[in-house]
């Protein structure tokens, strides 16, 4: 399997997401320009990435242009048919503008932009970019967002939590899940999710920014090394 990283104008973490999938991990990897109609070569063996950052400059609000791009019609369709999608921070904020997530990233509880580590902690196992880590495990992993508050409806969090499909919650550094480690105001501290066939996944918080010593965490890379495992082995 391989990997395909979009690219949008003002994207600036697809380099950090094509070293990491291709020097740090080692899969063949490529990267998908917006205005592309189709994925190229890649098949629902393969595993799509949508990265951070400001896509088309976070006009109108984040994600909301990038969702009309004309890849982003084959990226519904890849999803659609059972292919891995995996969307960060800009990335989780476009697949929820093209409705393959369910909710909302809004504007930070205090209203400015976010850029610091932070806690994370697994709420489950059962999704691909969750298999090898242990539900409760905590990583530290980096933000840096200002439309980062996930919301949606009460009977959307309802199912969500129903369903297994919250993987990610703010937390302290032993955790706890609570006021003080909710950074942007989350509802549920909520910091990542998927879709209810498990194939779709987004997270706020950068995993690629932590995923070398040579950075000083490698906790995010379990994360890629999850994704990457389960992705082929589905094939």
């Amino acid at each position: 399997m391989k990997f395909g990283v979009i690219v949008f104008p003002g994207s600036n973490c697809d380099d950090d997401m094509v070293h990491v999938l291709g020097t740090v991990l080692g899969r063949e990897t490529v990267k998908l320009w917006h205005k592309e109609e189709s994925l190229g070569d890649l098949t629902t063996d393969d595993c799509i990435i949508v990265p951070g950052g400001f896509s088309y400059g976070d006009y109108v609000r984040a994600g909301a242009v990038a969702r009309f791009s004309p890849i982003m019609k084959s990226v519904i369709d890849f999803a659609n048919r059972g292919g891995y999608v995996f969307g960060i921070c800009n990335g989780f904020q476009i697949l929820c503008e093209a409705g393959l997530l369910p909710g909302a990233l809004l504007r930070n509880r205090e209203q400015k932009f976010i850029a610091k580590n932070v806690y994370i902690r697994a709420e489950t196992d059962n999704a691909p970019t969750n298999r090898q880590l242990s539900p409760g495990q905590v990583l530290r992993i980096p933000v840096a967002h200002a439309e980062g508050r996930y919301y949606a409806d009460e009977d959307t969090i309802f199912r969500l939590n129903q369903n297994d499909q919250i993987l990610f919650r703010y937390c302290d550094g032993a955790g706890e899940v609570n006021l003080e480690s909710n950074y942007n105001g989350s509802i549920g501290n909520i910091a990542g999710i998927c879709n209810e066939n498990r194939n779709v996944i987004g997270m706020m918080p950068h995993p690629e920014r932590a995923s070398e010593e040579l950075l000083g965490n490698r906790d995010g890379l379990i994360i890629f090394q999850s994704l990457a495992k389960a992705v082929a082995a589905a094939n």
